[in-house]
């Protein structure tokens, strides 16, 4: 299972209940179990929203693979996002990013900062970080 910040595992209803956050089309709230299952079943896997709602509960925690596949598949997610403590971490930091991009104030300085120089970027990612700081919030994670 993923870990969180503070390094508690996640639970399966842990890591689909994230998806239900922060998987979101523009524009609208976040999916419903019932429209989630509906279009699951509707691509051939059969599975009631009733138990979507289960395995969000934690009280259903051994789905088939193929219900994982399905769940996976609609968030667009791979499946070994519910099996795998990196691929897990590595989703949820591309969800951290989209969910960011999605934010006008976001997409306001990133659009400013397209065509400056390689230093002019470097500089402003460093301010970026000052300013983080200051604000308490976590450190940028290094590229790879």
């Amino acid at each position: 299972m993923a870990e969180t910040d503070g390094g508690a595992r996640l639970s399966l209803a842990d890591k689909i209940n994230h998806l239900f956050e922060t998987v979101v089309q523009g524009g609208r709230q976040p999916f419903n179990t019932e429209e989630v299952a509906r279009a699951i079943s509707e691509a051939g896997i059969p599975i009631s929203g009733s138990y979507i709602w289960l395995l969000r509960k934690g009280q259903r925690d051994n789905p088939t693979l193929k219900h994982l596949e399905g769940i996976a598949k609609f968030f667009g997610v791979p499946p070994a996002y519910f099996f795998n403590d990196q691929v897990a971490s590595e989703v949820h930091t591309q969800l951290a990013l989209l969910a960011a991009l999605r934010d006008s104030n976001v997409q306001h300085v990133a659009l400013r900062a397209a065509g400056l120089s390689s230093a002019s970027l470097n500089s402003i990612g460093e301010l970026i970080e000052h300013v983080r700081a200051l604000e308490g919030l976590p450190k940028d994670e290094p590229r790879s």
